[in-house]
């Protein structure tokens, strides 16, 4: 039997579990080399720097990813991009797991890196392949798949790796990602009927290195240091870069983001929200997992293992995906635009928890199963207001441009921590004082303040802007109409000029 979308009806029904399914593996291999990171400078006698960049590499692919999936994807080859972009995934896991050497886990960790961009296309999918009730409620659960992710990939990997050793957890992701892939061959639906758009090769090029530049000074800030002549010319001209990307885009005809969109207030208030949201999200997680690791011998701290801080974020995880039973209720009860700053300041609270209950490991728990319900209300409703607001082809390339904002926010975040946290350390110290901890968390309340204000203010904001516009377009309307009435009438008067007797 056949439905309205195209698919058949039990290819509908596993489609969203496998869409999920997908976007959940993707989030928790692209955190797998966050809880590793000791162990891999141990195994393959590197730096801590050095092992670093398996995660780093991971995050500056996905960066550029992203985007350029958005795209790809947004045509009649969603569904073999899609295949593609796993089978990548598959390829990277394998490489990570293989005993070959330090180099070898750092190229699998990059391609791993591109299944970050997966998740807008498996947004796109749903939103396409679905019926319209049944699309909204997926979207959400997909969006906040990819934050519930991160929270179980560091306690899985974390048991993993330290009960059977390092390659195991890749090992482990391999074997997840094959299966995710299997899954989509299977039930992916076809996306003929959409126009190919070329790529926007220059356009590419310009984000790639302008996000690159960007994330390597955010990744490697502490370790080259934020006064650095090094990282400030990286940044600068990074951010010379993004600005001759933006003019590019605006002026192509085929742009790999289209810019215009974020005229809309909902897609500009999204995309805000979204960027400034990651920061306070990976911040406060940031915050735990190294207070909670931090020895008692300094007068703070858990002294927890690399598990059990893992395991703190599980409620982190179960929240978010509560919260997709919570947003429709409160949509239906507010609206999806109140949906937002409510989320926010649920996600201030558990800073405010955080602040008053680090002593306790209950406190932790509690935090996280806080910020999870902050975190997934806040980005459970965010695909939705985009796909609303924006064309069904260019769908993919608008939620894309939305998860780049954000994972350029989870970097910024983590790096604040260190930042903030390094400038409490007394030299020659290896840890700081607990008063780095709660500058870190007041910093993240402002945050968390700053993007409640800008989810409630933006849109009203820019709503006055286009009424004012609006108003403008109207007036000169009825002037040139009354222009064009004069004209007319002065044309059905006789001319009488001085001097003729007629």
């Amino acid at each position: 039997m056949e439905t309205p979308t195209g698919l058949s009806t039990r290819r509908e029904r596993a489609l969203v579990p496998v869409l999920v399914f997908l976007s959940a593996v993707v989030a928790v291999i692209s955190s797998l080399g966050a809880p590793m990171i000791p162990t891999i400078a141990t195994v393959d006698h590197v730096s801590l720097a050095e092992a670093q960049w398996s995660l780093t590499i991971t995050m500056l692919v996905g960066a550029v990813a992203t985007p350029v999936l958005g795209r790809l994807g947004g045509g009649p080859d969603r569904r073999r991009v899609t295949l593609a972009a796993a089978a990548l995934v598959v390829l990277g896991s394998v490489l990570a797991a293989l005993p070959l050497g330090f180099w070898w886990l750092i190229a699998g960790r990059a391609l791993q890196g591109v299944g970050v961009g997966l998740t807008p296309l498996a947004i796109a999918t749903a939103r396409e392949a679905l019926p319209a009730a049944a699309s909204r409620s997926a979207v959400a659960l997909l969006s906040i798949t990819t934050v519930a992710g991160v929270g179980l990939g560091y306690p899985i990997t974390g048991m993993i790796s330290q009960s059977f050793g390092l390659h195991a957890g890749f090992w482990f992701g391999a074997v997840i990602s094959g299966l995710a892939l299997l899954l989509a061959a299977l039930v992916l639906p076809e996306a003929e009927d959409r126009e190919r758009r070329p790529l926007d090769v220059p356009g590419t090029a310009l984000l790639s290195l302008a996000l690159i530049g960007l994330l390597l000074a955010l990744s490697e800030g502490e370790s080259w240091g934020w006064g650095s002549g090094r990282l400030w010319t990286v940044a600068a001209v990074s951010l010379l870069l993004l600005a001759g990307w933006v003019r590019h885009e605006l002026r192509t005809a085929h742009p790999l983001i289209d810019l215009r969109s974020l005229r809309n207030p909902v897609v500009l208030t999204a995309d805000v929200a979204g960027l400034v949201a990651g920061v306070g999200m990976y911040l406060l997680i940031s915050l735990v997992i190294r207070y909670v690791q931090t020895p008692t011998s300094t007068g703070y701290g858990l002294g927890a293992s690399v598990v059990v801080a893992g395991l703190v974020l599980l409620p982190f995880s179960g929240a978010s995906l509560l919260s997709s039973k919570l947003v429709p209720v409160l949509t239906r009860r507010t609206s999806s635009a109140l949906v937002l700053p409510i989320g926010c300041a649920v996600s201030l609270g558990s800073v405010l928890f955080f602040l008053l209950a680090r002593d306790h490991l209950w406190g932790h728990l509690v935090v996280m199963g806080i910020a999870g319900l902050g975190v997934g209300c806040t980005f459970a409703v965010m695909p939705g207001l985009i796909v609303a607001a924006v064309p069904a082809n260019e769908v993919g390339s608008a939620v894309s441009f939305n998860q780049l904002l954000r994972t350029i926010g989870y970097s910024t975040g983590s790096a604040l921590c260190g930042a903030v946290l390094q400038t409490h350390t007394a030299p020659g110290r290896l840890l700081p004082t607990d008063s780095g901890y709660r500058d870190a968390a007041l910093i993240s309340c402002a945050v968390w303040v700053a993007v409640g204000l800008i989810t409630i203010v933006l849109p009203r904001f820019s709503a006055a802007a286009a009424a004012r516009k609006g108003a403008r377009v109207d007036e000169e309307l009825m002037v040139e109409e009354s222009i064009a009435d004069g004209v007319a009438g002065e044309s059905e008067v006789p001319v009488v000029r001085a001097g003729t007797d007629r």
